[in-house]
Protein backbone atom coordinates (compact mmCIF):
# COMPACT_ATOMS: atom_id res chain seq x y z
CA UNK A 1 0.00 0.00 0.00
CA UNK A 2 2.56 2.21 0.43
CA UNK A 3 5.15 1.61 -2.13
CA UNK A 4 5.61 3.85 -4.39
CA UNK A 5 4.93 2.60 -7.77
CA UNK A 6 4.42 4.31 -11.33
CA UNK A 7 1.61 6.05 -12.72
CA UNK A 8 0.09 5.06 -15.94
CA UNK A 9 0.09 8.31 -18.08
CA UNK A 10 -1.72 8.80 -21.60
CA UNK A 11 1.26 9.47 -24.34
CA UNK A 12 0.35 10.84 -27.61
CA UNK A 13 2.18 8.91 -30.69
CA UNK A 14 3.70 11.94 -31.60
CA UNK A 15 7.47 11.85 -30.12
CA UNK A 16 6.24 8.61 -28.16
CA UNK A 17 10.03 7.70 -27.34
CA UNK A 18 11.15 10.72 -25.62
CA UNK A 19 7.84 11.23 -23.93
CA UNK A 20 7.86 7.81 -22.65
CA UNK A 21 11.54 8.73 -21.51
CA UNK A 22 10.31 11.52 -19.27
CA UNK A 23 7.12 9.44 -17.89
CA UNK A 24 9.22 6.78 -16.60
CA UNK A 25 11.61 9.62 -14.71
CA UNK A 26 8.01 10.85 -12.86
CA UNK A 27 6.66 9.75 -9.61
CA UNK A 28 3.56 8.79 -9.34
CA UNK A 29 3.43 12.09 -7.09
CA UNK A 30 4.81 15.06 -7.00
CA UNK A 31 6.73 15.79 -4.19
CA UNK A 32 9.92 17.31 -4.06
CA UNK A 33 12.65 15.36 -3.07
CA UNK A 34 15.40 17.28 -1.38
CA UNK A 35 13.26 20.58 -0.18
CA UNK A 36 13.56 21.65 3.72
CA UNK A 37 10.86 20.95 5.96
CA UNK A 38 10.54 21.85 9.95
CA UNK A 39 13.06 20.29 11.69
CA UNK A 40 11.22 19.94 14.76
CA UNK A 41 10.72 16.16 15.49
CA UNK A 42 7.74 15.06 17.47
CA UNK A 43 9.32 11.66 18.53
CA UNK A 44 9.66 10.92 22.28
CA UNK A 45 12.00 8.76 24.14
CA UNK A 46 9.45 7.07 26.45
CA UNK A 47 5.76 6.69 26.69
CA UNK A 48 6.49 7.55 30.36
CA UNK A 49 7.82 10.59 29.26
CA UNK A 50 5.23 11.39 27.26
CA UNK A 51 2.31 11.15 29.21
CA UNK A 52 4.04 13.19 31.87
CA UNK A 53 1.34 15.96 31.63
CA UNK A 54 -1.41 14.06 32.23
CA UNK A 55 -3.16 15.64 35.13
CA UNK A 56 -5.95 14.38 37.35
CA UNK A 57 -9.38 15.25 36.24
CA UNK A 58 -8.32 14.88 32.75
CA UNK A 59 -10.50 13.26 30.08
CA UNK A 60 -8.58 10.70 27.94
CA UNK A 61 -9.86 9.35 24.77
CA UNK A 62 -8.54 6.20 24.31
CA UNK A 63 -8.84 4.51 20.72
CA UNK A 64 -9.38 0.90 20.17
CA UNK A 65 -12.32 -1.61 19.32
CA UNK A 66 -12.18 -4.51 22.17
CA UNK A 67 -8.56 -5.22 22.31
CA UNK A 68 -7.63 -3.99 18.68
CA UNK A 69 -5.85 -1.20 18.03
CA UNK A 70 -5.94 -0.24 21.98
CA UNK A 71 -2.96 2.16 22.64
CA UNK A 72 -1.65 -0.56 24.90
CA UNK A 73 1.95 0.88 25.88
CA UNK A 74 1.04 4.10 26.44
CA UNK A 75 -2.07 3.05 29.27
CA UNK A 76 0.64 0.62 30.80
CA UNK A 77 2.99 4.22 31.25
CA UNK A 78 0.14 6.18 32.61
CA UNK A 79 -0.33 3.49 35.74
CA UNK A 80 2.80 4.03 36.80
CA UNK A 81 1.82 7.50 37.86
CA UNK A 82 -0.33 6.46 40.64
CA UNK A 83 -0.59 9.80 41.87
CA UNK A 84 -2.66 11.07 38.85
CA UNK A 85 -6.45 10.48 39.65
CA UNK A 86 -10.32 11.07 39.28
CA UNK A 87 -9.50 10.67 35.38
CA UNK A 88 -12.50 10.12 33.04
CA UNK A 89 -12.00 7.84 30.33
CA UNK A 90 -13.83 7.90 26.67
CA UNK A 91 -13.79 4.60 24.68
CA UNK A 92 -15.67 2.34 22.53
CA UNK A 93 -15.32 -0.51 25.86
CA UNK A 94 -12.74 -0.24 28.57
CA UNK A 95 -10.73 -3.29 27.73
CA UNK A 96 -10.76 -6.56 28.89
CA UNK A 97 -9.07 -9.40 31.38
CA UNK A 98 -6.08 -7.41 31.83
CA UNK A 99 -5.72 -5.27 29.10
CA UNK A 100 -6.88 -1.96 28.22
CA UNK A 101 -8.24 0.94 30.29
CA UNK A 102 -9.25 -1.83 32.62
CA UNK A 103 -5.77 -1.58 34.18
CA UNK A 104 -6.42 2.11 35.07
CA UNK A 105 -10.02 0.90 36.46
CA UNK A 106 -7.64 -1.41 38.86
CA UNK A 107 -5.17 1.25 39.99
CA UNK A 108 -8.30 3.25 41.02
CA UNK A 109 -6.84 6.26 38.65
CA UNK A 110 -10.39 5.93 37.11
CA UNK A 111 -13.58 7.82 38.57
CA UNK A 112 -15.72 7.48 35.10
CA UNK A 113 -15.98 6.12 31.72
CA UNK A 114 -17.65 6.93 29.27
CA UNK A 115 -18.29 3.97 26.79
CA UNK A 116 -20.45 2.37 24.30
CA UNK A 117 -20.19 -1.43 25.69
CA UNK A 118 -18.60 -3.22 28.35
CA UNK A 119 -19.58 -6.54 27.15
CA UNK A 120 -17.67 -9.50 29.36
CA UNK A 121 -15.93 -6.52 31.27
CA UNK A 122 -17.65 -8.38 34.69
CA UNK A 123 -15.00 -6.01 36.62
CA UNK A 124 -16.51 -3.10 35.41
CA UNK A 125 -19.81 -4.27 35.64
CA UNK A 126 -19.60 -4.76 39.19
CA UNK A 127 -18.21 -2.13 40.14
CA UNK A 128 -20.70 0.07 38.70
CA UNK A 129 -23.62 -2.26 40.46
CA UNK A 130 -22.21 -0.83 43.09
CA UNK A 131 -21.82 2.55 43.11
CA UNK A 132 -17.97 2.40 42.93
CA UNK A 133 -16.99 4.07 39.52
CA UNK A 134 -19.41 6.60 36.98
CA UNK A 135 -20.46 4.53 33.54
CA UNK A 136 -22.29 7.01 30.81
CA UNK A 137 -23.17 4.44 28.10
CA UNK A 138 -23.41 6.26 24.78
CA UNK A 139 -24.64 4.61 21.26
CA UNK A 140 -21.56 3.48 19.67
CA UNK A 141 -22.24 5.56 16.59
CA UNK A 142 -23.26 8.36 18.93
CA UNK A 143 -19.73 8.43 20.54
CA UNK A 144 -18.17 8.63 17.82
CA UNK A 145 -19.97 11.44 16.43
CA UNK A 146 -19.86 13.71 19.25
CA UNK A 147 -16.36 12.92 19.21
CA UNK A 148 -16.14 14.40 15.58
CA UNK A 149 -18.35 17.41 16.55
CA UNK A 150 -16.04 18.59 18.83
CA UNK A 151 -13.31 17.93 16.73
CA UNK A 152 -14.73 19.98 13.79
CA UNK A 153 -15.64 22.55 16.33
CA UNK A 154 -19.31 22.20 16.39
CA UNK A 155 -21.15 21.84 19.87
CA UNK A 156 -23.65 19.42 18.95
CA UNK A 157 -25.48 17.56 16.69
CA UNK A 158 -28.57 15.99 15.96
CA UNK A 159 -29.41 12.08 15.51
CA UNK A 160 -32.13 9.56 15.01
CA UNK A 161 -30.24 7.07 17.17
CA UNK A 162 -31.64 7.08 20.78
CA UNK A 163 -34.85 8.67 19.98
CA UNK A 164 -37.82 7.42 22.11
CA UNK A 165 -35.41 5.40 24.63
CA UNK A 166 -33.71 5.92 27.99
CA UNK A 167 -31.03 7.38 26.03
CA UNK A 168 -33.62 10.64 25.44
CA UNK A 169 -34.94 10.45 28.86
CA UNK A 170 -31.88 10.24 30.58
CA UNK A 171 -33.08 7.13 32.17
CA UNK A 172 -29.52 4.90 32.57
CA UNK A 173 -28.04 6.46 35.70
CA UNK A 174 -24.53 7.42 35.02
CA UNK A 175 -23.73 6.40 38.72
CA UNK A 176 -25.35 4.46 41.92
CA UNK A 177 -24.47 5.77 45.81
CA UNK A 178 -22.36 3.97 47.40
CA UNK A 179 -23.71 0.50 48.39
CA UNK A 180 -25.34 0.00 44.56
CA UNK A 181 -28.69 -0.03 43.33
CA UNK A 182 -30.09 -0.65 46.44
CA UNK A 183 -28.91 2.89 47.84
CA UNK A 184 -30.20 4.57 45.24
CA UNK A 185 -28.89 6.89 42.24
CA UNK A 186 -26.27 9.30 42.57
CA UNK A 187 -25.48 10.77 39.43
CA UNK A 188 -28.63 10.58 36.77
CA UNK A 189 -28.40 10.10 33.53
CA UNK A 190 -27.96 13.08 30.85
CA UNK A 191 -32.04 14.26 29.15
CA UNK A 192 -31.29 15.04 25.72
CA UNK A 193 -33.56 17.74 23.44
CA UNK A 194 -35.94 16.23 21.08
CA UNK A 195 -36.43 18.06 17.87
CA UNK A 196 -38.87 16.59 14.29
CA UNK A 197 -37.12 17.12 11.27
CA UNK A 198 -39.64 15.74 7.86
CA UNK A 199 -41.90 13.81 10.38
CA UNK A 200 -38.75 11.48 12.60
CA UNK A 201 -37.94 11.97 15.67
CA UNK A 202 -34.11 13.51 16.37
CA UNK A 203 -32.32 14.00 19.76
CA UNK A 204 -29.43 16.71 20.19
CA UNK A 205 -26.16 15.36 21.51
CA UNK A 206 -23.17 17.42 23.07
CA UNK A 207 -19.90 17.20 21.58
CA UNK A 208 -17.42 15.31 23.41
CA UNK A 209 -14.53 17.25 24.15
CA UNK A 210 -10.57 15.41 25.09
CA UNK A 211 -7.96 16.50 27.61
CA UNK A 212 -5.59 13.96 25.74
CA UNK A 213 -6.16 11.35 23.02
CA UNK A 214 -3.88 7.81 23.93
CA UNK A 215 -4.01 6.38 20.06
CA UNK A 216 -2.63 3.36 18.51
CA UNK A 217 -0.89 3.67 15.00
CA UNK A 218 0.32 1.13 12.24
CA UNK A 219 3.17 3.52 10.70
CA UNK A 220 4.07 7.35 12.07
CA UNK A 221 6.34 9.89 10.41
CA UNK A 222 8.39 11.80 12.24
CA UNK A 223 6.09 14.88 11.37
CA UNK A 224 3.06 13.15 13.03
CA UNK A 225 0.93 11.62 10.00
CA UNK A 226 -0.43 8.33 10.76
CA UNK A 227 -1.65 5.22 9.07
CA UNK A 228 -3.72 2.52 10.63
CA UNK A 229 -3.61 -1.07 9.56
CA UNK A 230 -7.18 -3.07 9.13
CA UNK A 231 -9.81 -2.65 11.74
CA UNK A 232 -7.14 -0.99 14.22
CA UNK A 233 -8.48 2.29 12.67
CA UNK A 234 -11.67 2.38 14.41
CA UNK A 235 -11.91 5.17 16.98
CA UNK A 236 -8.08 6.17 17.04
CA UNK A 237 -8.56 8.74 14.54
CA UNK A 238 -11.27 10.70 15.32
CA UNK A 239 -9.74 10.42 18.74
CA UNK A 240 -6.46 11.77 17.31
CA UNK A 241 -8.01 15.08 16.03
CA UNK A 242 -10.44 15.59 18.65
CA UNK A 243 -7.90 15.98 22.25
CA UNK A 244 -6.01 19.28 22.89
CA UNK A 245 -2.72 16.78 23.59
CA UNK A 246 -2.44 14.09 21.11
CA UNK A 247 0.00 11.28 22.45
CA UNK A 248 0.79 8.32 19.50
CA UNK A 249 1.84 5.26 20.27
CA UNK A 250 3.21 3.82 16.80
CA UNK A 251 4.70 0.28 15.75
CA UNK A 252 6.35 1.46 13.04
CA UNK A 253 7.74 5.03 12.76
CA UNK A 254 9.60 5.98 9.73
CA UNK A 255 11.75 8.86 8.46
CA UNK A 256 9.53 11.96 6.47
CA UNK A 257 8.62 11.09 2.98
CA UNK A 258 8.14 7.61 3.67
CA UNK A 259 4.88 7.54 3.53
CA UNK A 260 2.29 8.10 0.42
CA UNK A 261 0.46 11.15 1.18
CA UNK A 262 -2.72 8.89 -0.65
CA UNK A 263 -1.75 6.70 2.31
CA UNK A 264 -2.26 9.03 4.95
CA UNK A 265 -5.21 8.50 7.49
CA UNK A 266 -4.32 11.21 10.17
CA UNK A 267 -1.95 14.35 8.89
CA UNK A 268 0.61 15.21 11.07
CA UNK A 269 -1.40 18.67 12.33
CA UNK A 270 -3.37 16.96 14.72
CA UNK A 271 -0.42 15.37 16.23
CA UNK A 272 1.78 16.39 19.11
CA UNK A 273 3.92 13.53 20.69
CA UNK A 274 4.69 9.56 19.24
CA UNK A 275 6.20 6.87 20.81
CA UNK A 276 7.44 2.95 19.83
CA UNK A 277 4.58 1.11 20.81
CA UNK A 278 6.06 -1.99 22.61
CA UNK A 279 3.27 -4.16 24.31
CA UNK A 280 2.51 -6.94 22.43
CA UNK A 281 -0.85 -7.18 20.65
CA UNK A 282 -3.89 -9.10 22.11
CA UNK A 283 -7.00 -10.71 20.08
CA UNK A 284 -10.37 -11.08 22.30
CA UNK A 285 -11.70 -13.96 20.94
CA UNK A 286 -9.59 -16.11 18.24
CA UNK A 287 -12.48 -18.16 16.08
CA UNK A 288 -10.85 -20.16 13.48
CA UNK A 289 -11.77 -22.37 10.50
CA UNK A 290 -10.59 -25.69 10.57
CA UNK A 291 -9.11 -25.17 6.57
CA UNK A 292 -9.07 -23.30 3.97
CA UNK A 293 -11.19 -25.79 2.14
CA UNK A 294 -13.92 -25.23 5.13
CA UNK A 295 -13.66 -21.84 4.10
CA UNK A 296 -14.85 -21.57 0.37
CA UNK A 297 -17.20 -24.74 0.31
CA UNK A 298 -20.81 -24.37 -0.45
CA UNK A 299 -23.04 -26.00 1.95
CA UNK A 300 -24.12 -29.34 0.51
CA UNK A 301 -27.40 -30.24 -0.24
CA UNK A 302 -29.66 -30.62 2.21
CA UNK A 303 -27.20 -29.45 5.25
CA UNK A 304 -29.22 -26.29 6.06
CA UNK A 305 -31.84 -28.50 6.58
CA UNK A 306 -30.40 -31.55 8.75
CA UNK A 307 -29.23 -28.30 10.78
CA UNK A 308 -32.11 -26.63 11.13
CA UNK A 309 -33.95 -29.85 11.93
CA UNK A 310 -31.55 -30.71 15.33
CA UNK A 311 -30.69 -27.05 16.25
CA UNK A 312 -33.56 -23.90 17.18
CA UNK A 313 -31.17 -21.22 16.67
CA UNK A 314 -30.37 -23.16 12.85
CA UNK A 315 -34.04 -22.98 12.27
CA UNK A 316 -34.75 -19.44 13.21
CA UNK A 317 -31.21 -18.41 10.77
CA UNK A 318 -32.41 -20.47 7.93
CA UNK A 319 -36.18 -18.50 8.31
CA UNK A 320 -34.42 -15.37 8.30
CA UNK A 321 -32.22 -15.71 5.41
CA UNK A 322 -35.23 -15.93 3.18
CA UNK A 323 -35.37 -12.06 3.72
CA UNK A 324 -31.87 -11.69 2.19
CA UNK A 325 -31.32 -11.02 -1.94
CA UNK A 326 -28.30 -11.30 -3.90
CA UNK A 327 -25.74 -8.21 -3.53
CA UNK A 328 -27.32 -6.96 -0.62
CA UNK A 329 -25.67 -4.90 1.81
CA UNK A 330 -26.02 -6.69 5.38
CA UNK A 331 -25.11 -6.53 8.98
CA UNK A 332 -25.50 -9.21 11.26
CA UNK A 333 -25.34 -8.91 15.43
CA UNK A 334 -24.19 -11.18 17.38
CA UNK A 335 -25.73 -14.41 18.38
CA UNK A 336 -28.10 -16.24 16.20
CA UNK A 337 -27.89 -13.90 13.25
CA UNK A 338 -24.13 -14.97 12.47
CA UNK A 339 -25.06 -18.31 11.48
CA UNK A 340 -27.77 -16.88 8.40
CA UNK A 341 -24.63 -16.93 6.39
CA UNK A 342 -24.94 -20.98 6.34
CA UNK A 343 -28.27 -20.60 5.37
CA UNK A 344 -28.64 -18.48 2.50
CA UNK A 345 -29.24 -19.78 -0.99
CA UNK A 346 -26.45 -20.91 -2.90
CA UNK A 347 -26.98 -18.13 -5.67
CA UNK A 348 -27.40 -15.26 -2.93
CA UNK A 349 -23.82 -13.54 -2.03
CA UNK A 350 -24.09 -10.48 0.16
CA UNK A 351 -21.67 -7.92 1.09
CA UNK A 352 -21.42 -7.98 5.15
CA UNK A 353 -20.79 -5.14 7.33
CA UNK A 354 -19.43 -4.97 10.37
CA UNK A 355 -19.63 -2.03 12.10
CA UNK A 356 -15.84 -1.90 14.02
CA UNK A 357 -15.28 -1.13 10.04
CA UNK A 358 -15.47 -3.37 7.52
CA UNK A 359 -17.56 -3.90 4.30
CA UNK A 360 -16.97 -7.56 2.59
CA UNK A 361 -15.95 -9.83 6.11
CA UNK A 362 -15.36 -13.21 4.69
CA UNK A 363 -15.11 -16.56 7.21
CA UNK A 364 -13.38 -17.26 10.06
CA UNK A 365 -9.64 -17.58 9.36
CA UNK A 366 -7.50 -20.60 9.63
CA UNK A 367 -4.81 -20.55 12.03
CA UNK A 368 -2.19 -19.01 9.64
CA UNK A 369 -4.12 -16.63 8.52
CA UNK A 370 -5.13 -15.15 12.00
CA UNK A 371 -4.55 -11.50 12.19
CA UNK A 372 -5.47 -9.42 15.50
CA UNK A 373 -6.32 -6.25 13.16
CA UNK A 374 -8.89 -8.10 11.58
CA UNK A 375 -11.40 -9.01 14.06
CA UNK A 376 -15.72 -8.56 13.73
CA UNK A 377 -18.45 -6.77 16.02
CA UNK A 378 -17.90 -9.44 17.96
CA UNK A 379 -14.53 -9.19 18.47
CA UNK A 380 -13.19 -12.06 16.73
CA UNK A 381 -10.72 -13.05 14.21
CA UNK A 382 -12.13 -12.76 10.65
CA UNK A 383 -11.13 -12.18 6.88
CA UNK A 384 -11.73 -9.60 4.11
CA UNK A 385 -13.27 -10.91 0.82
CA UNK A 386 -11.97 -9.60 -2.30
CA UNK A 387 -13.46 -6.20 -2.87
CA UNK A 388 -13.25 -5.77 0.74
CA UNK A 389 -12.63 -2.29 2.33
CA UNK A 390 -11.77 -0.75 5.99
CA UNK A 391 -12.64 2.47 7.31
CA UNK A 392 -12.94 3.95 10.80
CA UNK A 393 -15.89 4.00 13.22
CA UNK A 394 -17.51 7.33 12.11
CA UNK A 395 -17.09 6.18 8.35
CA UNK A 396 -19.23 3.35 9.49
CA UNK A 397 -22.04 4.44 11.54
CA UNK A 398 -22.12 6.88 9.05
CA UNK A 399 -23.51 4.51 5.94
CA UNK A 400 -25.76 2.86 8.89
CA UNK A 401 -27.64 5.98 10.05
CA UNK A 402 -27.52 6.96 6.83
CA UNK A 403 -29.76 4.09 5.75
CA UNK A 404 -27.12 2.43 3.31
CA UNK A 405 -27.67 -1.16 4.20
CA UNK A 406 -30.30 -3.39 3.03
CA UNK A 407 -30.97 -5.57 6.24
CA UNK A 408 -29.81 -5.57 9.59
CA UNK A 409 -30.25 -8.39 11.69
CA UNK A 410 -29.77 -8.45 15.59
CA UNK A 411 -31.13 -10.39 18.93
CA UNK A 412 -33.80 -9.02 21.56
CA UNK A 413 -34.46 -9.63 24.97
CA UNK A 414 -37.86 -8.19 24.07
CA UNK A 415 -39.98 -6.76 21.10
CA UNK A 416 -43.52 -5.12 20.91
CA UNK A 417 -46.17 -5.35 18.84
CA UNK A 418 -45.69 -1.74 17.48
CA UNK A 419 -41.84 -3.16 16.68
CA UNK A 420 -40.03 -1.26 19.63
CA UNK A 421 -37.12 -3.10 20.41
CA UNK A 422 -35.40 -4.01 23.92
CA UNK A 423 -31.95 -5.81 23.85
CA UNK A 424 -29.46 -3.92 25.64
CA UNK A 425 -29.75 -3.94 29.33
CA UNK A 426 -31.97 -5.55 32.57
CA UNK A 427 -31.81 -2.69 35.33
CA UNK A 428 -29.82 -3.50 38.53
CA UNK A 429 -28.99 -6.99 36.89
CA UNK A 430 -27.19 -6.87 33.44
CA UNK A 431 -25.62 -4.17 32.05
CA UNK A 432 -23.94 -5.44 28.22
CA UNK A 433 -23.61 -1.65 26.91
CA UNK A 434 -25.52 -0.45 23.98
CA UNK A 435 -22.88 -0.99 21.05
CA UNK A 436 -24.08 -0.37 18.00
CA UNK A 437 -27.71 -1.50 18.60
CA UNK A 438 -29.53 1.82 18.73
CA UNK A 439 -27.75 2.78 15.59
CA UNK A 440 -28.82 -0.36 13.61
CA UNK A 441 -31.63 0.42 14.12
CA UNK A 442 -31.97 3.88 13.96
CA UNK A 443 -33.39 4.37 10.05
CA UNK A 444 -36.07 1.27 9.92
CA UNK A 445 -37.39 3.33 6.63
CA UNK A 446 -34.55 2.76 4.54
CA UNK A 447 -32.98 -0.79 6.58
CA UNK A 448 -35.15 -3.25 6.92
CA UNK A 449 -34.74 -4.55 10.85
CA UNK A 450 -35.01 -8.47 11.21
CA UNK A 451 -35.43 -9.28 14.92
CA UNK A 452 -33.61 -13.11 15.97
CA UNK A 453 -34.84 -14.79 19.46
CA UNK A 454 -35.87 -17.38 21.26
CA UNK A 455 -39.69 -16.94 21.69
CA UNK A 456 -39.92 -17.08 25.42
CA UNK A 457 -37.21 -16.51 28.36
CA UNK A 458 -35.67 -18.96 30.08
CA UNK A 459 -38.21 -18.48 32.81
CA UNK A 460 -40.49 -18.95 30.66
CA UNK A 461 -41.74 -15.29 29.79
CA UNK A 462 -43.36 -13.90 26.48
CA UNK A 463 -40.47 -12.01 24.50
CA UNK A 464 -42.62 -10.76 22.00
CA UNK A 465 -45.05 -8.27 24.03
CA UNK A 466 -47.59 -5.87 23.38
CA UNK A 467 -45.27 -3.27 25.40
CA UNK A 468 -42.00 -3.30 26.11
CA UNK A 469 -40.77 -3.37 30.25
CA UNK A 470 -36.95 -2.83 29.68
CA UNK A 471 -35.56 0.11 28.43
CA UNK A 472 -35.64 0.53 24.53
CA UNK A 473 -33.27 0.37 22.00
CA UNK A 474 -35.11 1.58 19.39
CA UNK A 475 -39.05 2.60 18.89
CA UNK A 476 -41.18 1.38 16.17
CA UNK A 477 -37.77 0.05 14.14
CA UNK A 478 -38.63 -3.44 13.44
CA UNK A 479 -40.07 -4.77 10.54
CA UNK A 480 -39.97 -8.72 11.01
CA UNK A 481 -39.90 -11.05 14.09
CA UNK A 482 -38.25 -14.67 13.56
CA UNK A 483 -38.49 -16.73 16.52
CA UNK A 484 -38.29 -20.76 16.96
CA UNK A 485 -41.86 -20.71 17.18
CA UNK A 486 -43.41 -18.33 14.18
CA UNK A 487 -42.65 -15.81 12.29
CA UNK A 488 -44.32 -11.95 11.98
CA UNK A 489 -44.84 -9.14 10.20
CA UNK A 490 -44.85 -6.00 11.76
CA UNK A 491 -46.86 -3.10 10.63
CA UNK A 492 -44.79 -0.43 12.73
CA UNK A 493 -47.35 2.44 12.04
CA UNK A 494 -50.32 0.63 13.13
CA UNK A 495 -48.32 -0.87 15.74
CA UNK A 496 -49.95 -4.73 14.98
CA UNK A 497 -48.11 -7.98 14.10
CA UNK A 498 -49.40 -10.20 11.41
CA UNK A 499 -48.51 -13.99 11.98
CA UNK A 500 -46.71 -15.21 8.58
CA UNK A 501 -45.23 -18.54 9.72
CA UNK A 502 -45.53 -21.07 12.54
CA UNK A 503 -42.85 -23.89 13.04
CA UNK A 504 -43.20 -27.42 12.82
CA UNK A 505 -45.06 -29.14 15.49
CA UNK A 506 -46.46 -25.72 17.23
CA UNK A 507 -49.87 -24.87 17.33
CA UNK A 508 -51.50 -21.57 17.08
CA UNK A 509 -52.94 -22.16 20.78
CA UNK A 510 -49.73 -22.80 21.87
CA UNK A 511 -48.21 -20.07 20.05
CA UNK A 512 -51.04 -17.77 21.70
CA UNK A 513 -50.32 -18.68 24.92
CA UNK A 514 -46.61 -17.89 24.72
CA UNK A 515 -46.80 -14.60 22.90
CA UNK A 516 -48.09 -11.90 25.49
CA UNK A 517 -49.47 -9.41 22.01
CA UNK A 518 -52.52 -9.43 19.65
CA UNK A 519 -51.58 -10.85 16.50
CA UNK A 520 -53.88 -11.43 13.08
CA UNK A 521 -53.37 -14.53 11.21
CA UNK A 522 -52.31 -14.64 7.84
CA UNK A 523 -54.85 -16.29 5.18
CA UNK A 524 -52.06 -18.78 4.62
CA UNK A 525 -49.66 -19.23 7.12
CA UNK A 526 -46.55 -21.37 6.36
CA UNK A 527 -44.26 -23.77 8.08
CA UNK A 528 -40.23 -23.57 8.99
Amino acid sequence: MLALRPRAIAIPRARTSSRIALAARIRYYSVVANAPIPKKTKVWDSAEEAVKDVKSGDTILSGGFGLCGIPETLITAMTKRPEVKNLTAISNNAGAGEHGLVKLIRSGQLDKVMISYLGGNKFLESAYLNGEVGIELVPQGTLVARLHAHASGEPALYTPTGANTAVEHGGIPIRYKPGGMKAGVLIPGNKKEAREFNGRRFILEPAIAGDVAFVHAWKADEVGNLVFRYTANNYNGVMARNAKLTIVEAEEIVPVGSLSPNAIHVPGVYVDRIVKATEPKSIEVTKLAPSKADQAKEPAPGESNDKAHNDWRHRIARRAAREIGDGFYVNLGVGIPTLIPEHLNPNVKVWLESENGILGMGPYPTADQVDPDIINAGKETTTLLPGASCFDSAESFNMIRGGHMDVTCLGAMQVSQAGDIANFMIPGKLVKGIGGAMDLVSNPDKTKVIVTMQHVSKDGAPKVVKECSLPLTGARAVSLIVTDMAVFQVDRAAGTLLLTDIAEGVTLDELRAKTAADFEVASHVATF
